[in-house]
């Protein structure tokens, strides 16, 4: 027997079985490592665990957020359609070429939407004269059936004031104010720069051009009637000596006889 042999009998195991068991020995964990092992498994599991109860909870915060931005947002939109339509209803009402501030006076009463002079004096630069001698401003258009000055101070009780004026500076001259407050019409006579009868608009409106019913109820307006031909003079464009020459003119144009008089 060799001295292998007698390692084999005296050991019972080969050389090259204690390498292998001495493999074995080292690929397996010790105590220790393994309860460090089922420790690390332990916490990745609890971590996992709160992350999936955290994570519903998130979901409902986000829900929750997303929910109320969606009510907000629909309120925006509610508000943003009620002032469309507000808008719109508005546009109906209001001529963007006379401002917004003036047009809602206008349909509070405030501010007279339409306000007319009519006269007996058949021209127009006649009266326009007259309007500029009485600090009146206003455009005058001339008809065969008497001049009508369309005033420009429309706010408070300007209307009223300026046929006073003009009927207390041209005396013995009697005007009709013809005002359009918030859709209400009056029709007032002024002599001697005192309020006198008033009349239903129907009785004006017969004995009148019929531009002084268009005029009244915003059917045609100042530029449209110059296109039909009309004369319109505008008190602004005459200075006091330009005023004052047109009256010489016009007192020249009806002397008589038996003296002078206006036309």
């Amino acid at each position: 027997m060799s001295a292998n042999d007698d390692d084999i009998n005296s050991n019972g195991v080969g050389r090259g079985s204690d390498s292998e068991f001495n493999a074995d020995d080292e690929s397996h964990f010790s105590d220790e490592e393994l309860e460090a092992a089922l420790a690390g498994f332990e916490q990745e599991f609890a971590d996992q665990s709160a992350s999936e109860q955290a994570s519903p909870q998130a979901d409902s915060q986000s829900g929750d957020t997303a929910s109320d931005t969606t009510d907000a947002t629909a309120d925006d939109l509610d508000a943003a359609s009620v002032a469309d339509a507000v808008n719109e209803a508005m546009a109906d009402v209001v001529d963007p070429s006379d401002g917004f501030e003036n047009e809602l006076a206008g349909l509070l009463g405030n501010r007279a939407k339409t306000a007319l002079l009519v006269t007996r004096v058949a021209s127009a630069d006649l009266l326009a004269a007259f309007c500029q001698l009485s600090d009146i401003a206003a455009s005058c258009i001339g008809s065969n059936q008497g001049a009508v000055a369309v005033l420009k101070n429309l706010d408070g009780d300007g209307p009223e004031a300026a046929a006073k004026d003009l009927t207390t500076v041209v005396s013995g001259m009697a005007v009709i104010l013809a005002v359009n407050r918030a859709d209400k019409l009056e029709v007032t006579m002024y002599v001697q720069g005192e309020a006198g009868q008033s009349f239903a608009p129907p009785v004006l409106f017969t004995s009148t051009p019929r531009f002084v019913e268009d005029l009244m109820l915003g059917i045609v307006t100042l530029p449209q009637l110059r296109t039909q031909g009309f004369e319109v003079v505008d008190s602004a464009s005459l200075s006091h000596d330009q005023a004052m020459q047109i009256l010489a003119d016009h007192t020249k144009r009806g002397r008589g006889g038996r003296g002078s008089r206006i036309e």
